[in-house]
């Protein structure tokens, strides 16, 4: 199998999925209606609710969601072959993850922007909408301290790559302000693209200097560092820092991608790797499980993931300018995402198998696994750096476009530094969605809280969103400072793809309610239902096999017990759903909403 037979294929799947889907989700499901005003014009308040530009917009919403999911996850799951995470990849997308952020911005939107517990609460009835707001609050709590332990381990002791990522908060700060003043998008974007190329490319010349070594940072500096950060990301207001942030970086986001699609047609690397591998049984170094069902929870973002009801609930519904624009910003950025993902599970299968493992599993186990590297001790020479037993996914998906890359042979004198810029490049992925992603958790504390003080509500209320950042950052902050990689992601699969199911249940139930046809809660219903047994059985097989297992390597009560209550919480929420259909269904149905476009 050759690259460029999977990527065509997959470009054509997803436009074709993009241009009838997309228009079917919004013209006859949804029935979006530009005469209506979006939250962002009825609230507009110049800090949170604020009516963007639809290319800005896509490019916040698409840097907070493609964090470390498709990059990573893809990768973890070349473990099983190529097939079962390229298949996964395109089908999750296209049924489930697409539907799923635009239902989910569509309700959120239809209640003034708020947050995914205040629809659940809305939709489904106070119990719902409790257990909602502490499932999210559990799950995006674990899912900020995983993603910036990915980023810790990127920029750790990595001043190049540091000095690169940083430089980007000034450099957005000043292209917020200038458009605010200007209203040039144009122009602004001008500036602002040249100046981050600018920071990136003047990274390697810091490296030897003062500078470089005040920017040597070890991982529990960076560890106090991110939530001091994110802090300020979700405490100013949205125009100067955050949106301008991630519509720089998705520039850089998308370029690697569109450079990386070039290189492989000019290159056309053969896929190294079987369809499916040994491993699909389990028992493999990477991923302990078999293929189902940790193929679904180990690639997340890219094909569905509930990361994004966070997002398609908390920055982006305040920030549409009209209710047409949820088609190209919910359903269309997922759909992107998933090439991002496809394509980093070609770099990652590119590579031989054996390398591949040297890379993603200990000297120790390697050894075990009877097999013998081919062209890393010489990617590691031109590289710089020994690349065995760089466990995580970030390294791997570096070496396999770099690797792709060496084939151009004047290329080969860069891989060091193109090793390094993709490094970088992942960093600055992951932390537009940390930024967002606590932002997302200041809405939620202020909603879950509000129930008690309800000043605390009002996300213009100056006091309550300091509280609220502050009380965000420290407790994934806290997280991270004590935990490590493996005490910390484990849970992420798991709860984030709960989390999409959540979101699945609460668009079925707006859908049931505003759809001509009910029939059209199918949408959400279908991958709902595979989702939910899924998550439940990774969950179940976790806790077992794992979590409570004291002769497993991953024991650990305490994630256990958090498994449990999610899980517990997640049969709590489609149980009350359930109930709420049943008797939604039975009703006269008097009047519908009209969105038609």
């Amino acid at each position: 199998m050759n690259a460029i037979t999977i990527v065509i294929a997959s470009m054509c799947i997803l436009m074709i999925a993009y241009r009838l889907y997309g228009t079917f989700m919004a013209v006859k499901v949804l029935k979006l209606n530009d005469e209506k005003l979006t939250p962002a014009h009825e609230l507009n308040d110049g800090k949170d609710y604020v009516p963007t530009n639809k290319w800005v917009s896509f490019g916040h919403h698409f840097a907070a969601i493609a964090a470390a999911g498709p990059l990573v996850g893809p990768i973890l799951a070349a473990q099983f072959g190529y097939l079962p995470g390229l298949l996964w990849l395109l089908i999750g997308a296209v049924i489930g993850g697409a539907v799923h952020d635009a239902v989910v911005l569509f309700a959120s939107m239809r209640k003034k922007g708020k947050s995914l517990s205040e629809v659940a609460k809305d939709e489904l009835g106070p119990v719902a909408g409790f257990c909602t707001g502490l499932a999210m609050l559990f799950i995006i709590t674990i899912t900020m301290a995983g993603l910036s332990m990915v980023v810790l381990h990127a920029l750790e002791r990595n001043p190049w790559g540091t000095f690169a990522v940083g430089i980007t908060i000034p450099i957005a700060m000043g292209v917020g302000i200038l458009y605010k003043k200007t209203g040039n998008l144009k122009m602004t974007s001008t500036i602002g693209f040249i100046l981050l190329m600018v920071g990136v490319f003047i990274g390697p010349s810091i490296q030897d200097t003062a500078l470089g070594d005040f920017l040597t940072f070890d991982t529990k500096t960076l560890a106090i560092i991110l939530p001091i950060y994110a802090f300020f990301a979700a405490a100013l207001p949205v125009w100067l820092l955050l949106a301008p942030r991630d519509y720089l970086s998705s520039f850089m986001k998308i370029g690697v991608f569109i450079a990386l699609i070039i290189g492989v047609f000019i290159i056309n690397p053969v896929i190294e790797f079987p369809a499916f591998t040994s491993f699909i049984h389990g028992g493999g170094p990477v991923i302990a499980g078999p293929v189902w069902p940790f193929i679904s929870i180990t690639i997340a973002c890219g094909a569905i993931s509930g990361f994004h009801a966070f997002v398609g609930s908390g920055t982006t519904p305040k920030m549409l300018d009209k209710w047409s624009d949820i088609k190209v910003v919910g359903f269309g950025a997922m759909l992107v995402e998933c090439l991002v993902g496809i394509m980093a599970l070609i770099a990652a299968t590119a590579l031989h198998p054996g390398d591949y493992f040297a890379i993603n599993s200990s000297p120790q186990v390697f050894q075990t696994l009877g097999m013998n590297v081919t062209n890393l001790p010489e990617l590691s020479k031109e590289i710089g750096i020994d690349l065995e037993g760089r466990t995580g996914g970030a390294v791997t998906l570096a070496v396999g476009m770099t690797y792709i890359f060496t084939e151009i042979s004047w290329f080969q004198h860069l891989s060091s530094y193109f090793f390094q810029f993709v490094i970088m490049f992942e960093a600055v992925f992951i932390l537009t969605a940390i930024d967002a992603g606590t932002r997302v958790a200041r809405y939620l504390i202020q909603d879950f809280f509000g129930e008690f003080y309800r000043p605390l509500k009002k996300v213009d209320w100056m006091p309550g969103s300091i509280f609220a950042s502050a009380l965000a950052c420290f407790m994934w902050g806290y997280l991270l400072y004590s935990g490590d990689i493996s005490s910390v992601w484990a849970l992420f699969g798991v709860s984030n793809q709960l989390m999409a199911s959540i979101g699945l249940i609460i668009g079925a139930t707006v859908i049931l309610k505003i759809a001509d046809k009910r029939r059209y809660m199918l949408t959400c219903l279908i991958p709902m239902v595979y989702l939910f047994i899924t998550v439940n059985y990774a969950g179940y097989w976790m806790i077992t096999n794992v979590y409570l297992n004291p002769a497993a390597a991953g024991y650990n009560v305490l994630n256990g017990i958090l498994s449990i209550i999610m899980l517990i919480l997640g049969v709590i929420i489609i149980i009350t759903a359930t109930s709420k259909w049943l008797k939604m269904w039975n009703e006269p149905r008097i009047h519908t909403e009209t969105h038609s476009l």
